[in-house]
């Protein structure tokens, strides 16, 4: 069976740093999508299979922002890094915080393009460790599924986690009681491809206990001052041969 080639759909007004990104990105083993303007994304993506899409944040027709929040409000999985020249950082976190896997300032080198996807598309595709024997979680009436890639409330609803949020999680019911710092939390859900001192990991948070929160969870999270975070509940583990 041949190895699947990720398709990368790059979504920038401008014609030239399309081509400059396309040619850069197609060099480095993927396959290239092009669109200029929202409409164009969309009907790329019901035309075509898309496996990570590189969205402008302004665009002709549209904020890349909205075109972001959209896609995750009917319930699109397809990983999303944005490009913005915004310089303020709020408006970078206001794109993870609606769903954005990661994002990229510009002007920005394609080689470091290239690397948050390659970074984006591992988290997608590595295999849950321990997957294989069904392993559960279980803490604060929450269930967690890694093989499902699946989070249940206490009430039976399942939680919409975005990827990067479900990594996140699994790093914490791996490690309970363990104060993380932002450092290793990198390390652990994005294999230091992320900035120094990227706030992703502090977005990324804030999202997580969010939707604990909102399903029932009560407080989860310690935040260690100058230290990091820390899981403060009970984790059971449940562990059925598959």
């Amino acid at each position: 069976m041949s190895k699947h080639t990720p398709q990368i759909l790059i979504v920038d007004d401008d014609p030239e740093i399309r081509k400059l990104l396309a040619r850069y990105v197609e060099s480095q083993g993927f396959r290239v999508l092009l669109a200029a303007t929202c409409s164009e994304l969309r009907e790329r993506i019901a035309t075509h299979k898309v496996d990570l899409i590189v969205l402008d944040v302004m665009l002709p027709d549209g904020s890349g922002l909205d075109m972001c929040r959209s896609l995750r409000g009917e319930g699109s999985t397809i990983p999303i890094i944005l490009l913005t020249a915004l310089k303020e950082e709020v408006d970078r976190i206001v794109g993870l915080e609606i769903g954005a896997d990661d994002y990229l300032g510009k002007p920005f080198n394609p080689r470091e393009l290239v690397a948050r996807i390659r970074a984006v598309l591992r988290r997608q595709a590595e295999p849950q460790p321990q997957t294989a024997s069904s392993k559960r979680y279980r803490f604060e009436g929450f269930s967690v599924d890694p093989a499902l890639r699946q989070v249940v409330s206490p009430d039976g609803a399942e939680i919409d986690l975005t990827g990067a949020e479900f990594d996140l999680l699994q790093v914490f019911l791996d490690r309970p009681g363990r104060v993380l710092s932002r450092d290793q939390l990198l390390d652990l859900t994005r294999g230091r491809d992320g900035e120094v001192f990227d706030r992703s990991v502090d977005v990324l948070m804030s999202r997580l206990r969010r939707k604990l929160t909102g399903a029932g969870a009560g407080q989860v999270f310690k935040t260690v001052r100058n230290g990091g975070y820390q899981l403060a509940v009970k984790v059971e583990l449940e562990e059925s041969l598959a």
